[in-house]
């Protein structure tokens, strides 16, 4: 059996589903959600049954990426790539979340890191309570090149698990993975607007961040239609 620790996520809902005659299991998690700049990132993160075995376990100190410092984000992403047999990121600008909204980003960014796999799932845990991957409805329907991308039509089975990226092991590493990805984009990005201090806040309403934004106006990475700037 795969070693755990207390408060550590485990591989009790991956080991289920390989039960179930799942070959490849993913785990999906997105970050900035909550931000007032950058894009919403969506990672994922793909095991197979040997990455269950003791010789092969995820990482001792791996977590949900909201409880691990950037430090410790940063030491243990090796890790985690050397445990997973595959692993993507997907994004979804802000511009985009202005003009569709949040949730068909998410969806955007979601499906952008499925088609980035080598290796597809057939089985994904996505972290939350609503399967937001997925059009609830006939009239919510797929834009722009995910209209064609053919994920609708395969045997992807997805199981929304509250608190998934806290106790899945594949999650937290979706999560790390994506967290590590954004972070980096929004340090890149502060260097050509370094007065939003983004290598520091990652485009969360951090106060130095609120107090750029009164003095300098919106960029073009940030989500205007949020009441912030309204």
């Amino acid at each position: 059996m795969p070693r755990t620790k207390k408060n550590s996520p485990t591989l009790e809902s991956e080991l289920k589903l390989f039960q179930r005659g799942a070959k490849f299991v993913a785990g999906m998690d997105e970050v900035g959600r909550g931000c007032l700049a950058g894009p919403v990132s969506v990672g994922v993160a793909v095991i197979d049954i040997n990455c269950t075995l003791e010789e092969n376990s995820f990482p001792k100190d791996l977590a949900d990426s909201k409880l691990l410092s950037e430090e410790k984000r940063e030491e243990i992403l090796p890790l985690i790539k050397s445990w997973v047999i595959d692993s993507a990121v997907g994004h979804a600008s802000a511009n985009e979340i202005d003009e569709f909204g949040l949730t068909r980003a998410l969806r955007r960014a979601g499906r952008r890191a499925l088609l980035e796999l080598k290796i597809k799932p057939d089985n994904l845990i996505l972290d939350g309570k609503h399967n937001w991957l997925m059009p609830n409805k006939a009239s919510d329907d797929l834009f722009g090149e995910e209209d064609n991308d053919g994920l609708l039509d395969n045997n992807l089975k997805i199981h929304s698990q509250i608190k998934a990226d806290l106790s899945c092991a594949v999650v937290s590493a979706a999560s790390v993975v994506a967290k590590t990805t954004r972070d980096q984009i929004m340090k890149d990005l502060s260097k050509e607007f370094l007065e939003y201090f983004w290598a520091d806040n990652k485009g969360y309403a951090a106060p130095e961040h609120l107090a750029a934004i009164k003095q300098h106006g919106p960029t073009k990475y940030h989500r205007v239609s949020w009441k912030t700037f309204n």
